[in-house]
């Protein structure tokens, strides 16, 4: 029973990270390494928090925090995309700069709670039929309406890039985005479209940091799990499917590092806090040696798109 509460919490831990996965990854097929989720996270993160402590309404928390994710998306955009900027150091940069941004304007928050309203909206509530499964019903059915949000997206994501026009253009341009110019294929307007869309994701995972994870808002919330979400892409072979599981097994190092605590061990407990950048490390050289060719990288990813080159 204690395996299961603690692969319940896995997937609690896994949700941040798997809206900011899913988002890097629609970012990605566009052709765009976007390095700043941490920054677009943390900007989610403190504005969904002041949002839901003044109005009390948790709609109007997570409208705010995905509006700030896509507006740090957008500078980002408008700097690689229009003033073809580096995307590498663009997306550092915005990661420096949401920090700040959440530093600055989140102090006054520092360890004030979420309201009740909020608290109440974003409780657990197991899912009627599915609830029942024994031991699936409680691990993946029984928690809040923000995970279950994140279900549904793993499948929409899936569909919109695998079975859509939208979805198929949107590859093209990643792939290849002079053969998509040539086709009338608006390069910047689906750039533009996606990133906004990535950024309003990160936002999205940030904000579940500091309204449904802890509730109290703390100096820098994310805490570098905007890093790992950005490994976890190469991880997830750019696929939402396998982002839900690498996004849980980095929740499951999380929670294990907390776990691991409690027990005397030779260890020093600085070691078990590092599990999850450790696992990056590894699977990043895994997941490199096992690279193949249907499961590499948008071919122009990194690279900007001049129409004059055609």
């Amino acid at each position: 029973m204690e395996f299961i509460f603690f692969l319940t919490a896995a997937v609690k831990a896994g949700t941040c990270l798997l809206y900011a996965t899913l988002g890097e990854i629609i970012s990605e097929k566009v052709g765009h390494l976007n390095l700043g989720v941490e920054g677009m996270m943390q900007m989610g993160a403190v504005i969904g928090f002041i949002a839901g402590f003044t109005f009390g309404n948790p709609l109007l928390a997570v409208f705010f925090a995905a509006l700030a994710g896509a507006v740090g998306a957008l500078i980002y955009g408008l700097l690689t995309i229009s003033l073809k900027a580096n995307q590498v150091v663009t997306g550092l940069t915005l990661s420096i700069f949401g920090v700040g941004f959440a530093a600055f304007f989140g102090k006054n928050f520092v360890g004030k709670k979420v309201p009740e309203a909020i608290t109440a909206f974003f409780a657990p509530v197991q899912v009627p039929v599915l609830g029942d499964i024994p031991a699936v019903g409680q691990i993946f059915f029984n928690q809040s309406i923000y995970v279950y949000f994140s279900y549904f997206l793993v499948i929409a994501i899936y569909i919109y890039l695998y079975k859509t026009k939208w979805g198929l253009n949107t590859r093209m341009v990643g792939e290849n985005p002079v053969a998509a110019d040539a086709s009338g294929i608006p390069v910047d307007r689906y750039k533009y479209v996606n990133i906004a869309l990535s950024g309003a994701l990160c936002g999205l995972g940030g904000a579940f940091l500091s309204l449904v994870y802890i509730s109290i808002y703390p100096v820098n919330v994310v805490s570098g799990r905007g890093w790992i979400a950005v490994a976890l892409v190469i991880f997830a072979m750019w696929n939402p499917g396998k982002a839900l599981l690498g996004a849980y097994f980095f929740g499951a190092l999380d929670i294990a590092s907390f776990w691991l605590q409690q027990y005397t061990l030779p260890v020093s407990i600085y070691f078990f806090t590092a599990l999850p950048y450790l696992a990056t490390v590894f699977v990043l050289i895994f997941t490199s040696m096992r690279k193949t060719r249907n499961k590499k990288e948008p071919a122009w990813l990194g690279k900007n798109y001049f129409k004059e080159d055609r």
